[in-house]
Parts: C-alpha cells; structure tokens; sequence
C-alpha cells in the first residue's frame, strides 16, 4: 500500500517530518500511536488522541462524536486513513478544532440528514484542503485576489515568482492526498487562506508548520468555520508542482475554468 506513494512529490512536504518515523517493519497504526504519546496530543476534552481500529467505533455513533468523547480516531488499514493520521501528527491544533467544532454541532442538533453548516466546512476542511500563506503584501494580496477571481493565469504564471518567496501551499485534507497519490491535472483543493508577516518566510520548515497550527486553529476558534471560508486551487497548477505547466497547461479550460457569473434575474 505505502509503496505507492511517491514522498518526494512536493504535496507530501507538509506532513513529511511524520512520515520520517515510518518503518516498514511496524504497523503504520502502531507508528502514529507512538508519535501521538511523544507529542502529548490531547482532544478538545483534554483526552489523549490515540488511534484505534475501526471496528472500535460502536454502531450509530458519528465517527467525530466518538473521538470527540472518547479521543480515539478509528483507523482503517488504507491510504485514506493513513494519510489521516499523518495528519493528525503534523497539525493536531487543527485538527482538534474541526473535531470541537463537529462535536459541538452533533451534541447541539443530533446526527440528521443535513450535517449543517459547521460539519460541511470541517469536512471538506478535514478532506480537501489546502493552505496558501501569502506575505502580508502587495504581491501576497495581489496572488489571493487572483485566485479569488480564477485569474488563473495571473496567479500562476504572471505572479509564478510569488510561489515560494511570498506564498506557499501546505495540503492538509487526507483525502487529498490520497487523491494525488496518482496525479490527475484535475484535482482540485478547497484552499484557505492564511496570512503571515515577514517573520514566518525566514522559519524552518517545522516551526512554519507549527506556526500554521497554531494561526489556522485560532482563527477557527475565534471565528468558526463555514463553506465560504474555501477558493478552489488546483493542485497541480502551483507553480513548481508538475513539469509540464506551459501556456497549453494552463489554458485548458475543463480544468482552469472562469468564474461563474450570477445569473441576472
């Protein structure tokens, strides 16, 4: 299963220190749990994450209600799963946030056909998303307005030399991942956008994760979260992320499509 994935891609960089602990001679299950112990992780009951099989999940019980009450993350033996918990080790502020804010929706409104408005965003946050943190700039508000806009070729080849000095895209939804583990040009992320001072661009690569953990899981607290907090990126579009993004790449209009205009009633 682990031998299809290709980890020096550049969408797998965000969760790349965890991965570092992996060994092929120890269940990926027992892996996450050992990390989970050495990093104190704790859920939003103040409980410790630990991972469990899936089967421990008790029928009719959301699978966010019982890690919310319990602080185990019923775990699958498939890619889906495994990208989860890596996950989980790299951003665990986010992602006990999502978890209070879902826990918090299901002890409010039960378990219906509609999952409301908190439970829609965390989930395509929890799935699909991507973090663009742009510099608090010009040429960083310049690169969100265009991707707002689906400005596609002024986000990724006029302002291609913003890619890397002043923004950069970290993946955090597992489902994501997974999808990329065989590229398709048409994948597309739900991005969040995260604003940072000149200060985050000269950290290392951990202590810019950490600092994203603990900006994005603020804001979630302070704010929530809703569907309209995301812009669509695709993935394979980012500058530097595939070796074919020429002119054609990028003029292909089923995949970089315009923005929708309201319609006039």
């Amino acid at each position: 299963m682990l031998q299809a994935i290709d980890w020096p891609r550049p969408w797998y960089d965000s969760i790349r220190t965890a991965a570092g602990h992996l060994s092929a001679d120890v269940p990926f299950i027992d892996t996450l749990n050992a990390q989970a112990a050495a990093l104190g992780l704790r859920n939003h009951q103040d409980l410790p994450i630990h991972f469990v099989p899936q089967e421990s999940l008790p029928d009719g019980t959301a699978y966010e209600e019982f890690i919310g009450a319990t602080g185990g993350v019923p775990t699958r033996d498939n890619l889906h799963d495994f990208f989860n918990g890596l996950v989980w080790l790299s951003f665990p502020r986010i992602k006990v946030q999502l978890n209070a804010l879902q826990a918090a929706q299901i002890a409010r409104d039960g378990v219906g056909k509609s999952r409301g408005p908190a439970r829609d965003g965390a989930t395509i946050f929890d799935e699909n998303a991507a973090l663009l943190v742009v510099r608090d700039s010009a040429a960083g508000h310049a690169l969100t307005a265009a991707l707002r806009d689906h400005q596609w070729r002024a986000a990724f080849i006029e302002q291609r030399a913003s890619f890397g000095p002043d923004a950069q895209v970290w993946l955090f939804g597992h489902a994501l991942m997974e999808k990329l583990v065989a590229p398709r040009k048409a994948i597309t992320a739900h991005t969040r956008v995260v604003v940072a001072g000149d200060d985050f661009f000269a950290m290392d690569h951990d202590a810019r994760r950490h600092w994203i953990d603990a900006k994005v899981a603020q804001e979630l607290s302070e704010h929530g979260l809703s569907t309209a907090d995301f812009t669509p990126m695709q993935a394979l579009g980012v500058p530097g992320w595939w070796p074919e993004q020429d002119d054609a790449f990028y003029n292909d209009a089923t995949v970089f499509r315009p923005k929708r205009t309201p319609a006039v009633e």
